[in-house]
């Protein structure tokens, strides 16, 4: 009894005042943001140096006319990006309405762009949506090489650290080597994990997977799928006949369709994009390794073409290398 007495005393003496937790808290919350705007920066770095370095080429002088040579080159730039098109065009016009024959500063070149960028990726936000009762089904796809595995993995270590029971369904099982790294992964992660034999039918795996997260209580079930099959047609099939098969066991699932995409692809990803979406039905967009790419701005005509919410953002190899998608934070590191 002393013992505790004692114990309890010295964490009273030495409990920090009210004060001092709100400072704490404070300091937590700053460092917190400091550490996602650091991620950010990280991630879009090497868009941003390219985009800055071809748009203060167009300033000779402090302060630019805006006239059809300057306009046609900042679209061309824009381009450059992957941002596509369209928001280059709303860009261009944007600054037409409001500069025409006036001077321009690059900053207020920079402020349009912004805002225009984050006001079309803020419209289509939505947060990863969970079941109201019994497991949350979450199906992945994606090309093989995208990053699929990687991001299935990411996404379950982030689950499990939530507090969530996380269930794994190896379901690309025409691809052997994706089979066996979704097992090392899922040791590493600590959960557990639902595989057949090379070449067996994906749905049947998919199958009993949802099967056990049902029975026993999962919280979470992520399948993963065939990044390739024999044609595209044959792949989409399979792609429809798993939902199917999820679908008689849990009505209203898969509750999420993510589709993984490769920054580095660059317009390819927006091809891929259209073929997914129609097969799978896809809810939202993965984007992986937007470390590597020089065309980060790929993520708008994404989202603007199929209005899919980019729900996550891989950086890097490693399980916390996953991050919300934020407009803010994407925008802010692209053009500041």
């Amino acid at each position: 009894m002393v013992f505790w007495k004692r114990k309890r005393d010295s964490e009273s003496t030495s409990s920090p005042s009210p004060d001092e937790n709100v400072d704490a808290s404070r300091s937590d919350e700053a460092a917190d943001q400091e550490a996602k705007s650091s991620w950010w920066r990280r991630a879009l770095n090497r868009t941003n140096e390219w985009l800055h370095t071809d748009i203060r080429d167009l300033w000779k002088s402090e302060g630019q006319l805006v006239d059809d040579e300057f306009l046609s080159e900042l679209y061309a730039i824009l381009v450059k990006t992957d941002m596509g098109n369209s928001m280059a065009t709303k860009i261009k016009d944007s600054i037409h309405s409001q500069y025409r024959g006036r001077r321009i500063e690059m900053s207020d070149t920079l402020r349009i762009v912004r805002e225009e960028i984050g006001e079309a990726l803020k419209s289509k936000q939505a947060p990863l949506s969970f079941a109201e009762s019994g497991p949350t089904v979450i199906l992945v796809v994606g090309v093989n090489g995208s990053g699929k595995t990687t991001s299935i993995a990411k996404l379950a270590h982030r689950l499990t650290r939530g507090g969530n029971r996380v269930l794994l369904g190896a379901g690309d099982t025409f691809r052997a080597a994706a089979v066996e790294q979704l097992t090392i992964w899922s040791q590493r992660i600590g959960c557990e994990i639902v595989k057949g034999d090379p070449g067996v039918d994906p749905g049947t795996v998919a199958y009993r997977a949802v099967q056990k997260a049902v029975s026993e209580s999962y919280d979470v079930c992520i399948l993963d799928t065939a990044g390739r099959l024999q044609t595209q047609n044959n792949l989409m099939q399979e792609l429809e006949k798993i939902k199917r098969v999820i679908s008689k066991q849990i009505p209203d699932a898969p509750h999420e369709v993510l589709l993984v995409l490769d920054a580095t692809a660059g317009q390819n990803a927006i091809s891929q994009a259209k073929g997914f979406s129609q097969a799978a039905g896809c809810t939202g967009i993965v984007l992986a390794k937007l470390d590597g790419s020089a065309k980060g701005g790929v993520i708008v005509p994404i989202a603007e073409q199929f209005g899919l919410p980019v729900k996550f953002v891989g950086l890097g190899e490693k399980l916390d290398d996953l991050a919300d998608f934020q407009p803010d934070e994407f925008v802010k590191a692209l053009f500041d």
